[in-house]
């Protein structure tokens, strides 16, 4: 009887090791999965802002030389 409750209680303490390595590897992949989709975010974040900062430059640059087409336009009148 002994050596049966001595075995369950090897089995009991192997199994909750083998639960602890799932938990720990399922936790790392959660957080490897996290910060990867965090770092996706962060890039199409960053990848739209820099669009429109670069969108808005190019207006202005496209807005300045119409005025000064059209100033040197009016100036040669």
């Amino acid at each position: 009887m002994r050596r049966r409750i001595m075995r369950h209680r090897q089995t009991d303490t192997q199994t909750d090791t083998t639960d602890r390595q799932t938990d720990r590897q399922t936790d790392r992949q959660t957080d490897r999965q996290t910060d990867r989709q965090t770092d996706r975010q962060t890039d199409r974040q960053t990848d739209r802002q820099t669009d429109r900062q670069t969108d808005r430059q190019t207006d202005r640059q496209t807005e300045d030389r119409q005025a000064g087409r059209q100033a040197g336009r009016q100036a040669g009148r």
